[in-house]
């Protein structure tokens, strides 16, 4: 027979191994769905599989936070069930064995992502983001040097595409085209014979020589051109700012805590920092009241004629709301300060009424007309679908 240590230790090791399976699953599917969006960095802007890889994946830490503690909710669902459907939490439970002793185990769990969100949401995550926009800016810094492949058209920004023909060995461009569209009511397309690169404190620019430009106006049915033996495009446009400004959502948890009193965005949006740090400061709390509203309601022992898809359902209704709420005052608080209170408010109800129904062992069930209803409906919609 198992010892009270053996089952917590099997239970904890059982939740922490499902959350790992959840949650890598559910982070490479939104991942790979995310990745799709900047495809262009491998394709059209020239780069490598690796560093598509590496830019895309510096979001990751990002999704961990937000997908943690949904996989740790899954896990505890999944690892109740199966006791459940195995008769052990009735078999504990007519041994005499509390109902605490199992939810030991799922706190443990608990506090294991707890700590893994916190670390994410103070330094990796902000991290990760700094990071992917000060890479984006080094993979856009040359355009044409790094991106710009010969015997390709390539769009360099929207309306912007630049040809060339070849790059020589001295590094110098031949047979350049480059057509400009940004503007609405004019065109203007130059073509040149050579070109090079030039790099100085002002910018990037590239020296087109000997070549025409042609401007073509909206209404005008001839274009002008200009015949040209030097020709300068400024290329610093195209490669973003040089020094980052980082959004709130890139700055570290003691960076909300203490913000500079000159930081133009702080002096701007106050209300945004307060907001995101208070939204930072929950983030670990929310796997702990996950766990508590999972085990409230999946927790206490019951018949295989109890159906627990109802509680399945209100475990996750409970935990819907109390993302909501907290995502709400997010919002809003940054506004209205006092609503970000109601987050911390809804997380103390959520844990003292999970607490007490755990105490109390009280098995949260729906009232019997509605179970009844539900019953009928499934069986009416079972015979309209399944009978031939």
């Amino acid at each position: 027979m198992l010892r009270m240590g053996s089952i917590n230790e099997y239970i904890l090791r059982t939740t922490l191994g499902a959350f790992v399976i959840v949650l890598v699953s559910l982070t490479a599917v939104i991942w790979v769905t995310q990745a799709l969006r900047d495809i262009d960095i491998m394709t059209s802007q020239g780069q490598t599989i690796l560093v598509f890889v590496g830019i895309t994946g510096l979001i990751i830490p990002l999704l961990v936070l937000v997908i943690a503690p949904i996989a740790l909710l899954i896990a505890v669902a999944h690892v109740l069930n199966k006791l459940s459907n195995d008769s052990e939490i009735i078999v504990m439970n007519a041994a005499g064995m509390s109902p605490w002793v199992l939810f030991r185990a799922f706190v443990a769990a608990a506090l294991v992502v707890s700590l893994l969100v916190g670390a994410i949401s103070a330094y990796f995550a902000p991290k990760g983001l700094r990071m992917l926009r000060d890479w984006l800016t080094e993979v856009r810094a040359n355009v044409v040097s790094s991106i710009v492949q010969p015997g390709r058209f390539t769009q360099i920004e929207s309306g912007v595409t630049i040809h060339i023909r070849e790059r020589r060995p001295n590094g110098q461009l031949a047979g350049i085209f480059l057509d400009d569209r940004r503007n609405r009511n004019e065109r203007i397309t130059v073509l040149s014979e050579n070109g090079e690169l030039l790099d100085n404190e002002s910018g990037t620019y590239l020296v087109l020589l000997k070549g025409i430009v042609q401007r073509q106006e909206t209404g005008q049915q001839d274009p002008a051109m200009v015949v040209f033996d030097r020709y300068a495009f400024d290329l610093s446009q195209f490669a973003g700012a040089q020094s980052a400004k980082y959004s709130i959502r890139e700055r570290y948890l003691w960076q909300l805590l203490f913000p500079d009193p000159k930081d133009a965005f702080y002096i701007e949006q106050p209300g945004q920092f307060r907001a995101e740090l208070h939204d930072r400061l929950m983030a670990p709390l929310y796997p702990l009241a996950f766990v508590v509203i999972a085990y409230a309601y999946l927790g206490a022992p019951r018949t295989t004629r109890q159906s627990r898809t109802l509680s399945m359902l209100g475990a996750v209704g409970g935990v819907a709301l109390l993302r909501l709420i907290g995502f709400a005052s997010t919002v809003f608080g940054a506004t209205i300060p006092w609503i970000l209170a109601l987050q911390y408010v809804a997380f103390a109800a959520a844990i003292g009424a999970g607490l007490y129904v755990i105490r109390r062992g009280l098995i949260i069930e729906p009232p019997a007309f509605v179970s009844d209803w539900l019953t009928a409906l499934t069986e009416r919609l079972g015979r309209r679908f399944v009978a031939p």
